[in-house]
């Protein structure tokens, strides 16, 4: 999901060319996709491609070297395809494929992180994926998963191979992360005892565990050498913000946007708490200084939370009533037939967000999707007090229209719809997090939750949105230290302690991802806007049309509903 920048041709009056009438370019696509499976089986595994179940991508310099070598070649063919010659959908599938190529070759080459970020070689996703989708008997997942097992020490010796001048902080990541990888090895062995394959898989899952526990020692002693710095430091952010983003800003642009923003939001939140300060606070006179009367207030309301022990079940009840509303309020047409499971983030993937989705590839958009929900089991009484009163009764709502309906999920079942594959699998970031954004704002808009708590609890939500690229931006390229992005955190956006010490490891984790809620966000709200003006504009129809899309930059959608 990373892209470059490329500007979409005007059709106009063009007549359909023989070129598009005879689906050479689509056929051109599939062949570019399915080489790429071939070359990344785990890839091709994501997007629901299981007959590669057995196979497993090695991390080595051999891989690279074919991977980049594939690149090249589809960049010059794709590149000699003329776009006025293509269809509009065409032509935004040539500029998706050609962005991913540009932005796979610049990470190989120019990003690395493969060679400073040992949390980069997890092979648990896809194996947890064979296991548990149901795209073939039981039996046979497990005996496809035999083949790719008795490859993992290969697997952890091409990781080891590829690491050089690692940062302390992914090292740590990757070590946190590998008990997970056990869970799911023991998984695998559990299923295949119930099957009467433990004989089989046993010496290949022995090896593995061995692999695995070979890896965490190395990493161990990298940690006292471990110098390279996390920032990425300017002179990388900027192109990385433009593979990935994908928007007609630059990333200087977009943080100062974020900060007329967040002026913006400030002013409306100022005005909602200092209406709510006599009847949550009482006769005290409120403070003059904005941040403190704004903290005040929502502090006092963040008292009302879900009990600890019901902080997942409570996710999983609210969804059915976030169905009713989006349907009853006819705000886009939803598929009942998607399956949609709440379940605890799997130990592989926790240490990094405390919500996500994981929804199937376009290949199999019949399977469920998972809303991943990191519980508060393993936190002292403080941690957790922390996490639910961040996550209050109404913060806790919107949450999960972020994460679900309407955002991550729905966006995701309409992006599996897609006739074309490309939009589907090789989607922008920034759209993605920007619909859920969007979402957000839909929902309170028609009226869910209203009252004026709900109000400010969501301009909260919406204030971390934005927060989210002036820390990134700060961080990364401005050498924002802790001290200060704990104080934007928590007093300058109203962030519990925990939940701000969880963003300021996650910034020093990644870099530039933060930025695609607020930047996909306002590319769909300005589209919107400007659609608006016109005879016979539809909410709804708009939602359908712009989702219609799959998961292309909203520049590129911007273009063709423009």
């Amino acid at each position: 999901m990373r892209r470059r920048d490329f500007t979409l041709l005007s059709l106009g009056s063009l007549a359909v060319p023989a070129w598009a009438e005879n689906a050479g370019f689509d056929l051109l696509a599939e062949e570019f996709i399915e080489a790429l499976w071939q070359l990344d089986p785990d890839a091709a595994i994501t997007a629901g491609r299981f007959e590669f179940a057995p196979r497993i991508t090695l991390p080595s310099n051999d891989q690279r070297a074919r991977r980049r070598a594939l690149l090249r070649r589809w960049l010059a063919r794709l590149d000699a395809v003329a776009a006025e010659e293509l269809s509009a959908g065409q032509q935004m599938d040539r500029a998706m494929l050609l962005a991913k190529i540009r932005s796979d070759l610049w990470r190989l080459d120019t990003l690395r992180e493969w060679a400073w970020n040992p949390a980069e070689h997890n092979p648990a996703g896809a194996i947890d994926l064979i296991l548990n989708t149901e795209w073939a008997p039981e039996q046979e997942r497990v005996k496809a998963l035999h083949e790719r097992i008795k490859r993992l020490p290969a697997f952890y010796v091409a990781a080891r191979s590829s690491l050089g001048g690692v940062t302390r902080e992914h090292t740590e990541l990757a070590l946190q992360q590998a008990p997970g990888v056990l869970a799911v090895l023991d998984d695998v062995e559990s299923h295949a005892q119930q099957l009467g394959l433990g004989s089989l898989m046993r010496p290949a899952l022995t090896a593995a565990r061995a692999a695995v526990a070979g890896y965490q020692a190395h990493l161990k002693k990298l940690l006292p050498t471990a110098r390279r710095p996390w920032r990425l430091g300017a002179a990388l952010y900027e192109p990385k913000f433009a593979h990935e983003i994908q928007s007609a800003a630059t990333a200087r642009q977009t943080y100062e946007l974020a900060l007329a923003r967040r002026e913006e939001v400030l002013a409306s939140m100022h005005t909602q708490a200092a209406a709510l300060w006599p009847t949550v606070i009482g006769a005290e006179a409120p403070p003059a200084d904005r941040f403190a009367l704004i903290g005040r207030v929502i502090a006092k309301l963040s008292e009302k939370h879900v009990a600890r022990e019901r902080f997942v079940d409570e996710i999983r009840a609210q969804i059915p009533q976030l169905e009713a509303w989006v349907r009853d309020h006819d705000l886009l047409t939803q598929d009942a037939s998607k399956p949609l499971a709440v379940r605890e983030t799997p130990a592989y993937q926790r240490g990094v967000a405390g919500a996500s989705i994981d929804a199937p590839g376009p290949y199999r958009p019949q399977d469920r999707t998972y809303y991943n929900v990191t519980p508060l089991d393993d936190l002292t009484p403080e941690q957790a007090e922390s996490t639910l009163r961040e996550y209050n009764h109404w913060i806790l709502q919107i949450l999960n229209i972020h994460e679900a309906i309407p955002g991550h999920y729905t966006q995701l079942v309409y992006a599996n719809r897609s006739p074309s594959k490309v939009k589907a699998l090789f989607g922008s970031g920034s759209m993605v997090e920007g619909w859920a954004v969007y979402g957000e704002r839909v929902m309170i808009e028609s009226g869910y939750g209203a009252s004026p708590e709900m109000t400010l609890m969501w301009g909260k939500w919406h204030l971390r949105s934005v927060t989210n690229t002036i820390l990134d931006y700060s961080v990364h390229v401005l050498g924002m230290g802790e001290k200060d992005a704990l104080d934007l955190l928590t007093r300058q956006a109203f962030q519990t302690q925990r939940e701000a010490v969880e963003k300021w490891r996650r910034v020093q984790l990644t870099s530039v991802q933060l930025t695609s809620y607020f930047s996909g966000y306002s590319e769909i709200v300005a589209l919107r806007e400007q659609l608006k003006a016109r005879p016979g504009f539809s909410l709804k129809a708009f939602h359908e049309k712009f989702l219609s899309y799959g998961s292309a930059p909203v520049r590129l959608i911007a273009a063709q509903m423009s």
